[in-house]
């Protein structure tokens, strides 16, 4: 007995060292550390595919030809630089991700996996996260087929490969009519197992049934937040049965599943009883024990003090609540604080058969932006006139001086005090020639022993002759100040920009849309940058985006830089632009044609409209009188604003001044107006076409009387002092202003503040352009060797579908996005496809692969 033993203790030693490891791996894996460490893992990866994802949206153009067919190699490609925001492989998860997946809507994807690790990190239920999984999946899949369908032309994979490839055989077998209606059932059919709305008809003839949506909670579960929140412990209970933690933990997620489905609670109905009776002095208990169905009511005898009960059935069923109180009081006490008391209001709907009699109101697509505030704006010292009357005396005594000494006596003179000029206005003797004074200026400057002494000769609208002498302690002239003036807020203009003060010291306003164009010329450093600036943010200050969009091109590439980030608010720009700002002069000469489209198809509706311009237009549109389903829509004004106009005049000539020409003689009744500055006033820059169409012109001080009279037909801007003093000529008035000063962080200030808040999903994106430069003029000037190596494949497969769009190409070919479009284009030059219309798939012109082998044939013999 004792060898046996021994011979089984030394057999079971290996056994037991064996069983040792399994439970140290099982227990390992039972322990609370590993569901924590698969938590933590999935959220750093979901975190990880969500922000290559997203970084997908905007540097897809880039990074698609390098990663597109060969993902893996690319990987190990030291030298390939890609625009992802995390790097190679960052752009192939994207790609995955979207491209190949099911669209922008794949997000969902990463977000779910962050769900699932937050629950695990935090030990929560998975039941919960398991039914919004898969709501969420299903909700994918179909937002990936209704994207593909809708957005069946556009460059971005908005379906994935998913919902292209699904949609175009659902469209072979059924039509594109048969994938619509069968994409609205199952929203519609989702709608109604979802919601289940209670729908009610009366039954009279063309009446529209009423629907009517049931109460909808806000629950912790509804939100999948509800492992956030801390499960209350059950009172100790002495005569209770011991309750085992697994017990407690199934009954409460079982809970949780009821209050998901919406079930009404007996705990609550009971709660709700007993509230509602205690001001009557009865209470009324609830058995919780019993089903809702069979509810059995114990009614207790009153306390002392309080009326006594007669026990009559009518008065039981009198007093029973209500089914709708008890609805309405369980909402309320689902629902957060914040939307007790409103959610009839809130998440009940009931639809009627309502018309839009009221006006379209454009700002109600963006109805939470919120202006800029003058707060956002600086103070500055020397804000307040100094008057120094000794110095007005003075210089009063050195002119009637200066005159008598050439025999020029005068009977009246009046001083009118200046932010940085004081105006001396004289009345002469009668018999005075009024050329013999101007032809003081200069010694009326050298007696004052002042620069930039100025002579009007006469003043218009007023029998005085005016002298303008510059201040020796000038007033800054805050942009601030003059913003928050009566007539810049109070005012009735289309486009109000506060320019600065005028030599009275009266806020200058001017309306933009009756200018209607802006010419701004004068030396450097004499605050041409500072004047652009005040009139954006004039524009900024006073117009919401839906009714304002701005082109800004700017060659120096550092002056209005700090817009860009009004892309999704204010600014207009081409669609295939990296950036917002215009730098580029073939950019420059694409956008100023894309603009004069614009005003062509602005022309177009207006003349559909019967509208003389757009003021007009948008008011019958807004007052409902015109169809957007005939492509009417509310139009923006647009201002185009180009910063330094010699630079490009040197580097595209004609190409830029023409598209400018036709814009200044005709863009102003479509609402474009032009603002162009130049540092450079010379003939040849500022030439006769411009010139003939910018009557309002903005002088700051040049270098010689030629250049002045190059901007404004007259002298005077040579004699300007500086630092903003300039001078304004509309038509034939001619106004000396001190421009409003606004600092760099000021700009920034205001621009963050718009910027931080929501804009539209998408930029205002200009009509495409395509430049003679980018395309084959026709067969005559290439051969079959130049065309790409995709090309017959692209043709046959444009031609089989009669759809020609880069899209396609794109995604049936497995091609980058630039490369699509260079055979799109080659398409064009051979006459396979027709002009780019916009948004719109092109016109394919030709209906036969034959007439394609016939062409190919004809190129090919040409080689």
């Amino acid at each position: 007995m004792s060898i046996f033993v021994r011979k089984n203790k030394k057999a079971a030693a290996p056994a037991r060292g064996k069983a040792k490891k399994v439970a140290a791996k099982t227990s390992f894996i039972k322990d609370q550390r590993f569901p924590k460490l698969i938590g933590v893992t999935l959220i750093l990866i979901g975190v990880y595919v969500l922000v290559a994802g997203i970084s997908y949206v905007f540097t897809w153009k880039v990074d698609q030809d390098k990663i597109l067919n060969y993902p893996f190699s690319a990987l190990g490609e030291g030298d390939l630089l890609v625009a992802n925001w995390l790097g190679r492989l960052g752009a192939v998860a994207g790609n995955a991700l979207i491209y190949w997946g099911f669209g922008i809507t794949s997000l969902v994807l990463p977000i779910l996996m962050i769900g699932f690790g937050l629950r695990k990190l935090v030990g929560a239920a998975l039941q919960t996260w398991y039914l919004r999984a898969g709501k969420s999946i299903l909700v994918m899949v179909y937002c990936s087929m209704l994207f593909a369908f809708i957005a069946s032309s556009a460059n971005f994979p908005w379906g994935g490969a998913f919902g292209e490839s699904t949609v175009t055989w659902l469209s072979k077998f059924m039509g594109n009519a048969g994938v619509a209606l069968g994409l609205l059932f199952i929203l519609v059919a989702t709608f109604i197992i979802q919601f289940n709305p209670t729908i009610s008809w009366k039954g009279e003839f063309l009446s529209v049934p009423s629907v009517k949506m049931p109460a909808w909670k806000l629950s912790m579960a509804e939100l999948g937040l509800d492992f956030f929140k801390k499960k209350p412990k059950p009172a100790y209970d002495p005569l209770a049965d011991p309750i085992e933690e697994d017990e407690e933990e199934e009954e409460t997620e079982e809970e949780e599943e009821e209050e998901e489905e919406g079930s009404l609670q007996p705990g609550f109905l009971k709660k709700y009883l007993n509230k509602n009776d205690e001001a009557s002095g009865e209470k009324v208990s609830l058995d919780d024990e019993d089903d809702i169905d069979s509810l059995e009511l114990i009614i207790e005898p009153p306390v002392k003090g309080s009326s006594p009960l007669t026990m009559n059935p009518e008065l039981e069923i009198q007093n029973l609540p209500d089914a709708t109180e008890i609805a309405n009081a369980f909402a309320e006490s689902h629902l957060p604080p914040t939307f007790s008391g409103v959610q009839d209001k809130v998440f009940l709907m009931d639809q009627e058969n309502n018309e839009h009699s009221e006006p379209y109101d454009p700002t109600l697509d963006l109805s939470s932006y919120v202006a800029p505030v003058l707060e956002l704006l600086l103070e500055y010292p020397d804000e307040k006139i100094q008057i120094d009357r000794t110095e007005v005396e003075a210089n009063k005594d050195q002119i009637i001086e200066t005159l008598l000494n050439y025999k020029i006596e005068i009977t009246k003179i009046r001083a009118t005090i200046g932010p940085t000029v004081t105006l001396y206005e004289i009345i002469p003797k009668p018999g005075i020639r009024i050329s013999k004074i101007k032809n003081l200026e200069d010694d009326i400057a050298l007696s004052l022993s002042a620069l930039g002494i100025r002579i009007i000769a006469p003043i218009p609208g007023k029998g005085t002759i005016g002298i303008e002498v510059p201040n020796k302690r000038k007033q800054i002239v805050s942009l601030k100040e003059v913003l928050a003036s009566d007539k810049f807020i109070t005012g009735k203009m289309d486009l109000p920009i506060a320019l600065g003060k005028t030599i009275s010291n009266e806020v200058f306003v001017a309306d933009l849309a009756k200018m209607p164009h802006l010419l701004i010329a004068g030396a450097t450093g004499q605050g041409k940058s500072v004047g652009i600036n005040t009139v954006l943010m004039s524009l900024l200050y006073r117009k919401h985006p839906s009714q304002l969009k701005l082109v800004l091109i700017d060659p120096k590439k550092v002056e209005l830089f700090p817009y860009a980030k009004l892309a999704n608010h204010f600014l207009a720009f081409l669609p295939d632009q990296d950036e917002p700002i215009v730098t580029e002069t073939k950019k420059v000469i694409h956008t100023l044609n894309s603009l004069c489209i614009e005003m062509d198809d602005r022309y177009d509706l207006l003349k559909k409209a019967h509208a003389r311009n757009l003021k007009e237009y948008n008011e019958k549109f807004v007052n409902r009188q015109l169809n957007p389903l005939k492509g009417h829509r509310f139009m923006p004004f647009i201002v185009l604003v180009i910063d330094e106009f010699a630079d490009l005049i040197m580097t595209a000539g004609k190409e830029v001044e023409m598209p400018i020409a036709r814009l200044a003689q005709l863009a102003r009744a479509v609402g474009i107006h032009l603002i162009i500055a130049t540092q450079r006033p010379s003939v040849n820059i500022i030439t006769g076409v411009i010139k003939a169409n910018f009557p309002a012109r903005l002088a700051y001080k040049v270098a010689s009387k030629v250049d002045s009279r190059t901007i404004l037909d007259m002298g005077g801007a040579e004699q300007l002092i500086g630092q903003g003093d300039m001078l304004l000529s509309i038509g034939s008035n001619m106004i000396r202003l001190q421009c409003a000063f606004v600092d760099t962080p000021e700009v920034e200030s205001v621009i963050n503040h718009i910027s931080d808040q929501k804009g539209y999903p998408e930029p205002y994106y200009l009509p495409e352009y395509v430049g003679d430069d980018e395309t084959i003029s026709g067969t005559d000037g290439m051969t079959y060797s130049e065309l790409d190596d995709m090309f017959e494949d692209a043709a046959r497969l444009v031609i089989q579908n009669q759809h020609g769009s880069t899209s396609m190409i794109q995604r049936r070919l497995k091609l980058g996005y630039n490369r699509a479009g260079r055979i799109m284009d080659q398409l064009q030059a051979v006459g396979v496809v027709g002009p780019a219309e916009g948004s719109k798939p092109r016109d394919v012109l030709m209906f036969t692969e034959t007439d394609l082998d016939s062409l190919i044939s004809r190129m090919r013999s040409k080689n």
